[in-house]
């Protein structure tokens, strides 16, 4: 008896163990966010608790200290860790102009920052609900579970009849007969096939959450295991949306030299492909020196006088207009950058072109590596872009993917998906939660990417907060686990019963008592319990 009620117990203690640990995760969100704040007003600072925070007030955030609320940074710089909200391992660069979540750590620097989310309005807050509310969501594999028990009840309530009529008619005893019907309900009470997937679902929901990928619809974390394509929008996706220096091609001079020159000539403009020049002059160790006489020419590009040489730096343009002299070869690899899509600027010393830099939206590295896991499993990769085709087909080329859309309008996505999922293909589409919003919800999954914190995007059904394709392999894997998990419970449960209820009539030619009915059936919920939990071994 003593054995007994130590089993039952203990299997009792492990199944609310396992649902508390499991639900837990919101729990831990909430603990994220510090109890008070220092709040800065008419020169003073002063600790305030974080629920007085008003919109626009501005506080202080020490080195190593929580940021109360969502916040823009109004001075100081400092790195971040927010590892607990987007999955980021490295810590981010944070300064004036920068946003900051509510619950992440300050890194070693002091920030000043004006509070302009609190409350239920913070992304921390909203990633809370959104885990609460995936864990209440039911997954099909949950509604088969649930349907398997209603059924699981009357089978055991007809085997309890079946039992007690059978052994009365063997000429058994009232009393022996009411026994072993008893040992029938207490065995097949379902309650490791209750226990199967609410638990898992549980587990991998905040899994997820830890990982910076948040589900908003169940049944798109449940499905990612079946996916056959994914397509990724182009523009900061695969590539980071800004443009850089991808290729330089010198001649007569040095290629650091043409460097330092573009870099120093380009240093006073604020164009967009004068900045990336210049970055890129600097990645190299390029000098940047002093210039004179800077002038911006309208359409073609720049000149200045650097260390007494006139210094050229543009476009076709610029070249036409002073008629440079520029050789065969370099004119070849002009023709080369644009035939790949890429801007071509053209570096002239002394009325010659003696470099040439090839511009283009830089492709992540990431990327590369998401294309090669997600082709390593056989899915599909497809790409679609608004851009020419010349861009989206270099692109492709540099991360090795073969079908590719390109120069269709955002509102024309959709259809795109849609010819993807006539061969009864299950599409994910990996974009933007505003721009490709037709494209995500017209696909079987909705993947937004680089969302940040913002949950509020309907048309996703799951939500990475980093700007990084790998995350979408993440999702797969975790899918394919969960699922898998999921699956084994369900057949324990279902074995167990499938086996137990005939043993505890004594259809075997064995005699069960009670007891050890009970004691059978806490046994199969410890089991399940514990195969869920092993869910939180996983690596993603």
């Amino acid at each position: 008896l003593s054995t007994l009620i130590t089993v039952m117990v203990f299997g009792h203690w492990m199944e609310m163990k396992s649902v508390s640990s499991a639900q837990n995760a919101v729990n831990q969100l909430a603990k994220l966010l510090p109890d008070t704040a220092e709040l800065q007003a008419s020169g003073e600072t002063k600790i305030i608790p974080v629920s007085e925070l008003n919109l626009g007030d501005l506080v202080l955030i020490r080195p190593g200290a929580k940021i109360p609320a969502d916040c823009k940074v109004v001075e100081g710089n400092s790195t971040v860790n927010e590892s607990m909200i987007t999955g980021e391992s490295e810590y981010v660069q944070k300064s004036p102009g920068s946003e900051i979540i509510a619950g992440t750590i300050n890194g070693s620097g002091s920030l000043t920052a004006k509070v302009n989310r609190i409350g239920q309005d913070t992304a921390l807050a909203g990633i809370m609900r959104l885990v609460a509310e995936a864990q209440a969501s039911k997954s099909k594999a949950q509604l088969l579970a649930d349907r398997a028990a209603f059924y699981l009840t009357i089978v055991a309530v007809m085997a309890g009849i079946a039992t007690v009529i059978s052994w009365i008619a063997a000429g058994e005893s009232v009393g022996f007969a009411l026994q072993r019907t008893v040992t029938v309900l207490i065995i097949a009470c379902p309650h490791a096939l209750g226990l199967a997937i609410p638990l898992v679902v549980a587990i991998s929901t905040s899994l997820a959450a830890r990982n910076g990928l948040l589900v908003r619809q169940r049944m798109a974390l449940e499905s990612a295991r079946n996916i056959d394509v994914v397509l990724f929008d182009k523009t900061g996706t695969l590539t980071k949306g800004e443009r850089g220096v991808t290729d330089i091609w010198t001649e007569g001079a040095s290629e650091i030299d043409v460097l330092s020159a573009a870099g120093s000539a380009e240093n006073k403009s604020e164009h967009v492909v004068a900045r990336a020049i210049v970055n890129f002059a600097k990645e190299r160790g390029a000098a940047l020196r002093d210039v004179k006489d800077f002038a911006a020419i309208p359409g073609q590009g720049v000149r200045a006088m650097v260390d007494g040489e006139q210094v050229f730096a543009g476009g076709p343009n610029l070249l036409a207009a002073n008629n440079f002299e520029i050789s065969d070869g370099m004119a070849a690899k002009a023709e080369q950058a644009s035939n790949q899509g890429k801007t071509a600027v053209y570096i002239m010393i002394k009325n010659k072109v003696v470099g040439i830099l090839a511009l283009a939206d830089l492709v992540r590295e990431e990327s590369k590596q998401a294309v090669r896991g997600l082709q390593a499993q056989n899915i599909r990769v497809a790409m679609i872009t608004g851009d020419s085709r010349k861009v989206a087909e270099y692109v492709a080329a540099e991360l090795g993917i073969k079908e590719v859309f390109a120069e269709v309008l955002p509102g024309n996505k959709a259809d795109k998906v849609k010819e993807l999922q006539n061969d009864g293909s299950k599409v994910a589409m990996v974009g933007d939660g505003v721009n490709d919003a037709p494209a995500l919800t017209q696909a079987d999954i909705g993947i937004a990417i680089g969302a940040g914190t913002d949950v509020a995007i309907e048309s996703a059904g799951i939500i990475l907060a980093k700007n990084d394709p790998r995350d979408v392999l993440k999702v797969i894997k975790l899918s394919k686990a969960s699922y898998s998990k999921m699956r084994q419970n369900l057949f324990w449960a279902a074995g167990y019963n499938i086996v137990a209820i005939p043993l505890a009539s004594g259809l075997f030619g064995f005699i069960l008592d009670p007891a050890i009915g009970a004691l059978l059936m806490s046994a199969s919920t410890i089991v399940v319990a514990l195969n869920a939990q092993l869910l939180r071994r996983l690596r993603l």
